[in-house]
């Protein structure tokens, strides 16, 4: 590995969390998608806001959750991603900024507020989120700072980040940036929504090799080669030769190499309490566990013991620091 200042430098929606529990009624009552991620408008957010019971409010994001999670592992981290000038823009910057991880992009003086997700947790620990893009949609080419892209062994996308046009061509950037200088670029599919919305598009990114590693969950993968069974999918993958990830929630997780297929167990954990941020911070894990040098292996385990820690608790960001917890357990 090339001693760079950054292990990973993430390309995310900037997003607060406003996480609250709720019967399933309320779904319906609400024409909610159970466990989906749906875009909305300031006026549905508000509605939502209004008819949640009482919430906790964090600062999330998928790719700024996984750079938190890495920071918490002891990885150098740094984050591209637009919120504006107001309160909550305010208390994103500060929580990143004080678990060491770099954030410099200018926030938006103008438009709309800093982006917010209404999510929804259900007794069996299932997440349903409502996004409201917000600031999130001015992210472009111009909040790109080459030198950081430079700076980076890894570059990481969120699929989210798709939805907003200008996004799409900050991440472009990004990827020949890295590449010219000789880092890497992954991406994560995020939602099989998502893949429904930019298949193609994300076909052409690995295809094309603007991307060098996938992160996708059993859904995802089956909804980026239109099947519903798991190992038609996880063929179509292999035929890629690219490294991915793919987590299948109590069923573990495996990386397709150039070796083959690497599988490994979930973490136990006592019960699941929110399911929100399990793909982020296996992600975190698994790219801690690439950027220090370790084999696949073990960056897979050190994926699924973050993923064990975030779904034991409410919230998309760990509760405990998770190099303490993975030398506890002999994996650092």
């Amino acid at each position: 590995m090339t001693s760079k200042r950054t292990d990973v430098l993430a390309l995310g929606n900037a997003i607060v969390d406003v996480i609250a529990s709720a019967e399933e009624d309320f779904l319906r009552q609400h024409d909610l998608a159970k466990g989906a991620m749906m875009l909305i408008d300031e006026a549905r957010a508000e509605a939502l806001y209004a008819a949640m019971g009482p919430a906790k409010v964090i600062s999330g994001g998928s790719a700024a959750n996984t750079i938190a999670g890495l920071a918490s592992f002891g990885g150098k981290g740094a984050f591209i991603g637009k919120v504006k000038a107001d309160e909550l823009g305010a208390l994103y910057r500060h929580d990143l900024a004080s678990l060491g991880v770099s954030f410099e992009t200018a926030a938006a003086t103008q438009g709309a507020a800093t982006a917010r997700s209404f999510i929804i947790v259900t007794p069996d620990g299932e997440r349903t989120m409502n996004t409201y893009l917000g600031a999130c949609q001015g992210l472009s080419v111009a909040d790109v700072d080459a030198k950081a892209v430079e700076n980076a062994d890894i570059i990481y996308l969120e699929g989210y980040l798709w939805d907003p046009p200008a996004a799409k061509e900050a991440f472009r950037k990004a990827s020949e940036i890295a590449h010219k200088a000789g880092g890497r670029v992954a991406i994560t599919l995020s939602d099989s929504f998502c893949v429904d919305r930019y298949r193609d598009e994300f076909l052409g990114l690995i295809r094309n090799r603007m991307v060098d590693i996938v992160f996708a969950n059993e859904h995802e993968l089956k909804s980026l080669y239109q099947t519903g069974d798991f190992e038609t999918a996880l063929a179509a993958l292999r035929a890629e030769n690219i490294l991915a990830a793919v987590t299948r929630s109590e069923n573990g997780a495996l990386a397709v190499t150039q070796d083959g297929i690497v599988v490994e167990p979930v973490f136990p954990v006592e019960r699941v309490v929110d399911s929100t941020g399990a793909g982020d911070l296996f992600a975190a894990g698994f790219l801690f566990g690439l950027t220090s040098g370790r084999e696949v292996r073990d960056a897979l385990r050190l994926g699924a013991l973050a993923a064990a820690e975030i779904i034991s608790h409410v919230g998309a960001r760990p509760d405990v620091n998770l190099k303490v917890l993975a030398g506890n357990e002999g994996l650092l």
